[in-house]
């Protein structure tokens, strides 16, 4: 059962503002990666372009293969959701190293 649009909407727009702050985090975190330069820098330019391409055909293959559902909404959820795994796994391993 789905809940009212109202709050589903609410809460996908809230995981979405999430979803930036993070990915905001993991731009500076990058940013101050590729900035010192040297051969860990090449790595992580080379990982980010890798990652994004996988993280995009992923989705693509997820919408049309219908996975994420057929309404508005549950590919929006999805989405955010999708793209949240990969921007927390990103954050979690930059600011390890």
């Amino acid at each position: 059962m789905t809940q009212p649009f109202g709050r589903s909407w609410i809460a996908i727009g809230l995981d979405a503002w999430l979803l930036g702050a993070e990915a905001s985090t993991v731009i500076a975190l990058r940013s101050a990666r590729l900035a010192v330069g040297g051969a860990a820098a090449w790595v992580e330019a080379e990982r980010m372009v890798s990652e994004k391409s996988a993280a995009h055909f992923a989705l693509g293959m997820a919408l049309v293969s219908g996975s994420m559902g057929t309404s508005a909404e549950g590919i929006a959820r999805g989405t955010v959701r999708h793209y949240r795994r990969r921007v927390r796994a990103n954050r979690r391993r930059l600011a390890r190293d």
